[in-house]
């Protein structure tokens, strides 16, 4: 892969605010079907994630995700996160190509915010400050691509509701049939995306 309403829930969330964070799971979700201002669309989507530096009741980091399509464009939200990330802007080279793992592992802070659907969301991402010390990553790292030759193992481990969206794509149609990717993509809705964004890693 190369970037070119169910209120609140009853489980645990950070409290609004800024937080230092490490990426530690990308996801490629593949083509999928939405719509946009009553016109439908078709976009490569995927999800980032991240361990925050603020510990669960059981000790365990807390965990924020964020949904993007994959587009390095002037107006794209996955753009402007990547450069508040780095600090700096994209080159021209940069944007021919930006390999998604180059930031897999790296610390940043985060900035929430709660919804008035109760839900703890990505408002924004930067660079972290200079001196903070960068959190002790504690999963695993997940990089998740169908641009590969064969299905990674790693698919196994992920929730219910994130292989649902997955095997919905026509790459991943493509990647298990070993046939071209059939026309069209998978279609999630607004509550399947907040289920996504807020999904517990454990």
């Amino acid at each position: 892969m190369i970037f070119k309403d169910t209120g609140g829930g009853d489980f645990e969330q950070p409290e609004a605010g800024s937080y230092a964070a490490i990426c530690y799971r990308i996801i490629d979700l593949g083509t999928q079907h939405g719509e946009y201002q009553g016109v439908p669309n078709e976009k490569h989507q995927c999800l980032i994630s991240f361990e925050l530096d603020e510990k669960m009741a059981d000790g365990k980091p807390f965990a924020a995700s964020k949904f993007y399509t994959v587009s390095l464009s002037e107006k794209a939200n996955l753009r402007k996160d990547l450069e508040g990330w780095r600090g700096r802007a994209f080159s021209d080279e940069e944007l021919q190509g930006f390999d998604p793992k180059n930031v897999l592992g790296k610390p940043c802070m985060l900035s929430l915010i709660r919804t008035d659907k109760g839900k703890t969301k990505i408002a924004s991402i930067s660079k972290l400050p200079k001196g903070m010390a960068a959190p002790t990553p504690v999963n695993p790292q997940v990089y998740f691509t169908m641009q590969a030759k064969s299905l990674d193992p790693v698919f196994e481990s992920f929730s219910d509701g994130i292989k649902k969206i997955i095997m919905q794509s026509p790459e991943y149609q493509a990647l298990v049939n070993r046939k071209p990717a059939p026309a069209g993509g998978g279609t999630f809705d607004d509550m399947q995306r907040d289920e996504l964004e807020t999904e517990i890693p454990f």
